[in-house]
């Protein structure tokens, strides 16, 4: 049996599960579906199997989300290879398969999605184990989802009637998404599934067939893989060959012109999440068939979700709506347009705001930190650090800021001094002092951060030293 490698896609921009769900923090991230991340979730779905630690695939801005999360479970080491930009899946999947394949081109890869919800995971590690044996036999195998509605949503494949392997079939149709009557006459006839945005093949084969169909977007992926650049646990391609290379999807380049393809076709409980109706869908439902998530209160309601991240939520009177409330915006919207959501995602960035993109708690390498309050020359904001971790050694031009220690132990660096805070000390950084925060305890460090000055954006700050590589 050859070498099995999960590779665990981690891309998107967030527009769907507006406002949880935004470009700097997408739903892959959060724990929408359960208690856990819906990457952790993917990861936990693979214990048993005899796989190799997975390959996470992300772009330049989220790699500090993927590294943290891993980090909570004990991935630490696992390989993340970093997408310069975005340019679809057959790309982004070659720059794993050159991975793969310089070490062991016959190795097997898995290629799932991280923001997927499957609920049988037996039925999901069956099918990958079926996928794995065909996959050996040189076939590229999609999995084929047993549709319970005429979703228009999702592309179809039709399987053909001879097997490749046990339960793996040939396909004779790829569908792209079609319209409801389509989608209707495929689900009744029986033999098209939802194609699930998940493959199994040998890493070479899917070279292979992308040179034969997509030679060009081979040629650049092979260049940007020539001499990948470590960076911590991070991959880097050579980012002007990657940039080179055309966007273009794995079904586009690949999977619908190979004549070697298969589909597996499974019942897995799965839902891709592509809105708030479809988590809704899945969610747990009280006797008026509402879900409700957080601070809520529902009143002669029916069929409706509400999620409140913070303040209390109270809805009396509606009937098939979505409500969904951050610390920062409140979302409403009939449950049958939920879809349209991302029309509201383009109204925000047309406004010039920036609640399409960004949350009130921004995430990085060493911890949150999170806006408390916004005035004129001043703001408040909450921080978190790691244990172990430190900010980078910074200074400002235009703001002083005080801390004060709320929770932990903090080394602080101004200028020429090493200062050491406990909780309820605090320390005065005057206008353009040279400053570092670090925690050196075992339990996060917690403070308070007041800003004053002319000018209190994110990008005043020139930072001389960083242990995580930042400019």
């Amino acid at each position: 049996m050859q070498s099995f490698y999960p590779v665990i896609m981690c891309g998107g921009v967030g527009t769907r599960l507006w406002p949880i769900s935004r470009k700097a923090y997408p739903k892959q991230f959060l724990p929408l579906a359960s208690q856990r991340s819906m990457l952790l979730e993917t990861v936990d779905r693979l214990k048993g199997t005899t796989a190799a630690k997975p390959i996470f695939l992300c772009n330049e801005e989220h790699r500090f989300l993927v590294a943290s999360q891993i980090q909570e479970i004990g991935l630490e080491g696992a390989p993340i290879l970093l997408e310069p930009e975005g340019r679809n899946t057959a790309p982004a999947i070659a720059l794993a398969a050159f991975h793969v394949a310089r070490t062991d081109p016959s190795g097997v890869l898995a290629v799932l999605a991280a923001d997927h919800v499957i609920s049988k995971t037996g039925a999901f590690l069956e099918a990958l184990e079926k996928a794995r044996i065909a996959a050996e036999k040189g076939h590229l195998v999609a999995f084929g989802i047993e549709p319970d509605s005429p979703n228009t949503g999702y592309g179809y494949i039709k399987s053909s009637e001879s097997a490749v392997a046990e339960g793996v079939y040939g396909i004779d149709q790829f569908v792209e998404k079609p319209d409801t009557q389509t989608a209707q006459d495929l689900v009744a006839d029986g033999s098209y599934r939802w194609n699930s945005g998940m493959f199994v093949f040998q890493a070479d084969r899917y070279l292979e067939e992308l040179k034969l169909n997509a030679p060009d977007i081979f040629e650049a992926c092979q260049k940007a893989m020539a001499s990948p650049v470590p960076d911590l646990d991070f991959i880097r391609p050579n980012r002007d060959a990657f940039l080179a290379c055309r966007s273009d999807s794995i079904d586009y380049a690949v999977m619908e012109k190979c004549k070697r393809a298969a589909v597996v076709p499974c019942d897995l409980g799965w839902s891709d999440v592509g809105s708030w109706a479809q988590l809704w869908d899945i969610a747990e439902k009280d006797e008026a068939g509402n879900a409700s998530v957080g601070d809520a209160i529902l009143v002669n309601t029916k069929g409706s979700y509400v999620r409140s991240e913070g303040q209390l939520v109270a809805v009396v009177g509606c009937e098939d709506i979505v409500v969904v409330s951050t610390p920062d915006v409140v979302m409403v919207a009939p449950r049958k347009h939920a879809q349209d959501v991302k029309y509201l995602v383009d109204a925000v960035k047309t406004a010039g705001r920036s609640e399409h993109e960004t949350h009130t708690k921004a995430y990085r390498p060493w911890g949150f930190y999170e806006s408390v309050h916004n005035g004129e020359r001043h703001q408040v904001k909450h921080i978190q650090v790691y244990p172990g971790a430190k900010l980078s050694l910074q200074k400002h031009f235009h703001r002083a800021e005080h801390w004060v220690v709320v929770k932990g132990t903090a080394i602080v660096t101004r200028d020429e001094e090493e200062i050491m805070l406990t909780e309820n000390e605090s320390v005065y950084l005057p206008l353009g002092c040279v400053h570092r925060l670090e925690n050196p305890g075992k339990v996060p460090l917690s403070l308070v951060e007041v800003q004053t000055g002319s000018y209190l954006g994110e990008d005043d700050i020139v930072r001389i030293e960083d242990i995580y590589s930042r400019s």
